[in-house]
């Protein structure tokens, strides 16, 4: 059985603020913390480096497994890989993802021995229901920018989208643009990528991109799947 990463004291950690722990009072808290997402571009170019974040569990649920990799922003080189074991003390509820996943991605930040200048995280951004998806709560929680990179929609509908690498059309909710279906390689299903914290809405399919090299996912969100998943084990 898998051991509980111990809890890091370096940064703070605003994931849940005065949360009671019920379901209503989580759907309120996101609606407080939506309003403090900044959805225009405040992060620094050229950027220096740039982490991808990913969630997965282990024995059967009991633990949420973390991960985070940081990547150079120019190379794409790996600088550094981390997990962070946490017992999970939440279920699974829809739309409230965030609250199951954050402690441990907060967690897996403060290994990095750096902050990244960039955050993309496997998950939703503002394209939520409550516009508070986990890349927009944990951009706000972390104070990164971030940008989420989801492999499904979960909100919102969008026009058919061109074949080519690199399209995208605009994700629309209630009359509302909420992100982008981008295609970030022929002949795969595309990607719903939405600002998350800190980045504008042109930036966050930009951005994506600017990652993504032969594969379907941005290099740093494919690197933290997979060690999320446990097929890539961090290197000691």
């Amino acid at each position: 059985m898998s051991t509980p990463t111990p809890t890091p004291k370096r940064w703070p950690n605003p994931a849940m603020p005065e949360w009671d722990g019920s379901i209503a009072g989580a759907r309120a808290l996101q609606l407080e913390l939506a309003r403090r997402v900044l959805v225009r571009d405040d992060f620094h170019e050229p950027l220096r480096t740039v982490a991808g974040f990913d969630v997965g569990f282990e024995d059967g649920g009991a633990i949420t497994r973390a991960a985070a990799v940081l990547l150079d922003a120019r190379t794409l080189a790996v600088i550094d890989r981390q997990v962070a074991r946490l017992a999970t003390t939440m279920p699974y509820l829809p739309g409230l993802l965030s609250f199951r996943e954050l402690p441990a991605l907060l967690q897996a930040l403060e290994l990095l021995p750096q902050r990244p200048d960039l955050a993309l995280v496997d998950g939703h951004g503002i394209a939520h229901p409550r516009r508070l998806g986990i890349a927009a709560h944990f951009g706000v929680a972390a104070g990164l920018p971030s940008v989420g990179v989801a492999k499904k929609i979960l909100v919102g509908t969008a026009a058919a989208l061109h074949e080519i690498r690199g399209a995208h059309t605009p994700l629309r909710d209630q009359g509302q643009q909420v992100g982008w279906l981008l295609r970030s390689k022929p002949k795969c299903n595309p990607l719903v990528v939405s600002p998350g914290n800190r980045v504008s809405m042109t930036a966050a399919a930009q951005l994506a991109m600017r990652f993504t090299t032969s594969y379907r996912l941005p290099e740093p969100t494919r690197l933290a799947d997979r060690l999320a998943s446990r097929r890539d084990e961090p290197r000691r």
